[in-house]
């Protein structure tokens, strides 16, 4: 006897439905680069987050931070700190900075930046902002060690430390930062600190916040020793500049080939010389969510995509590790902070 009409067009829809569910998590899951896919937390107390962080530490393992709160600019917005062990595990996330000024004012946090300290081996910095908003925040610093974290500390006036991305430890062991204003047009500097955040020198602006609107930058190393930065912009492309001397001056600004809707990249300079960028491939929207290479900073290829589902995913980091993985982490819906490793043979 045949099945009624109605009951075969639901088994179909269903049908369908699981067949473009597999397309979707072959897309985003199934590229034989992903070793591990996986949320750095489940359960949370905050019901939005945003803007991770990922170093790997230096007694192994990763440590992962981000912004969590009600919603983005909202006053009980604070730093949220995760680890995974050497079992593979994260642990529970803990809220290590909060904006509180005192018992009648208090403001929301901003953009962690994790870094390991050069002159103080085993200690990690987190940079993050603090203020009502980007173009009124200031730059924030605390540390942490065996003994746990230490006491918050503002920095210089018209110093943040590194805006969103890592930075970039040159040979000598400074620091060298990339930062970014945004009121008076979007505008990047770098902040340079010899002795992990002690002392500063600020250079730039390197562009006018006209002709491009740009901030967040990355930095790029090459083989030939000048420096590549990749920033988000407002033009609708990744926008790249160039330094011949170590950070201390810049090429004109100019677009790349890389989309960009006006939402957060990250990029690293792998072991074997290759550059690579997380971003979203798209003119508008925060996905899909991709990973292209380049052999000269200039001929990106796509090479995986993280997620391709209706949704936003954005505000990517990503490092290498010493054993060659490369660890990306980034925003999920807002809800989650995901974590993904790549084998870099297998890109």
């Amino acid at each position: 006897m045949p099945l009624p009409k109605t009951f075969r067009t639901a088994i179909q829809c269903s049908l369908i439905t699981v067949a473009l569910l597999c397309v979707q998590t072959a897309q985003a899951e199934e590229h034989p680069s992903i070793e591990v896919s996986e949320f750095v937390f489940e359960d949370v107390p905050f019901p939005q987050c945003h803007a991770s962080t990922i170093i790997e530490k230096p007694t192994g393992g990763l440590m992962a931070a981000w912004f969590g709160g009600t919603r983005e600019k909202d006053k009980d917005v604070g730093i949220w700190v995760s680890e995974k062990d050497s079992s593979g595990n994260w642990s529970a996330p803990v809220e290590v900075a909060n904006g509180i000024q005192h018992d009648d004012l208090r403001y929301p946090c901003w953009n962690p930046v994790l870094v390991n300290n050069h002159d103080e081996p085993g200690k990690i910095s987190l940079y993050y902002k603090c203020g009502p908003s980007p173009s009124e925040w200031w730059g924030m610093l605390m540390t942490h060690d065996e003994k746990g974290w230490s006491f918050p500390r503002r920095l210089p006036e018209g110093i943040d430390g590194p805006v969103k991305n890592k930075p970039l430890r040159l040979e000598d062991g400074t620091l060298l930062c990339g930062s970014s204003t945004e009121y008076d047009g979007w505008r990047v500097h770098f902040e340079v600190t010899k002795d992990d955040g002690k002392t500063w020198k600020r250079i730039g602006p390197i562009n006018d916040g006209k002709e491009f609107n740009i901030i967040q930058p990355s930095i790029l190393q090459h083989k030939d020793g000048s420096l590549q930065i990749l920033c988000r912009s407002r033009e609708g492309s990744v926008v790249t500049s160039w330094s011949k001397d170590q950070g201390q001056t810049w090429s004109k600004p100019e677009r790349t080939s890389l989309p960009n809707p006006n939402s957060g990249t990250d990029a690293v300079t792998l072991q074997d010389g290759r550059q690579l960028i997380v971003y979203n491939d798209t003119p508008k929207g925060r996905s899909p969510l991709n990973v292209a290479i380049s052999e000269d900073g200039i001929h990106w290829e796509n090479k995986v995509t993280l997620e391709s589902e209706k949704g936003e995913y954005s505000y990517p980091a990503v490092i290498q590790a010493k054993n060659g993985d490369i660890h990306i982490t980034y925003t999920w819906k807002r809800q989650r902070i995901k974590h993904v490793a790549l084998d870099p043979e297998k890109l």
